[in-house]
């Protein structure tokens, strides 16, 4: 029995859990901050995970906001015409990846994101 290897499994998020984690981000295209929010506060308290994910997407978005406007300060000495592209194209990729993550029922960690929610 010592030497016996238990599996605890994390909490397994259902399909409804999955799917309104995942509308965080895709609603975000339309509407980057009041879909979010709406989902988030109203379903924050019933799952962690829904929790997890709108935390890591605010987080996401106030900071690739500070990147925007680092990017758009800097295109006075010319480098912040080629960072905007850059910072936009990032996000849009990084909240598609998340999105997919979310739907699979995983706690995906956005690159580049600074943890103002915790």
């Amino acid at each position: 029995m010592a030497n016996e290897i238990i599996d605890y499994r994390e909490y397994e998020p259902d399909g409804s859990e999955r799917m309104l984690a995942m509308l965080l981000y895709v609603l975000s295209f339309p509407a980057p901050i009041l879909a979010p929010l709406i989902i988030w506060l109203v379903k924050r308290d019933d799952s962690d995970f829904i929790d997890y994910h709108g935390k890591e997407y605010f987080n996401f978005l106030i900071s690739f906001f500070i990147y925007g406007l680092v990017a758009s300060v800097t295109m006075i000495i010319l480098i912040g015409f080629l960072l905007a592209p850059l910072v936009g194209l990032l996000a849009i990729i990084f909240t598609i990846l998340a999105a997919i993550k979310a739907y699979q029922g995983e706690e995906y960690r956005i690159p580049l994101t600074i943890k103002f929610l915790r």
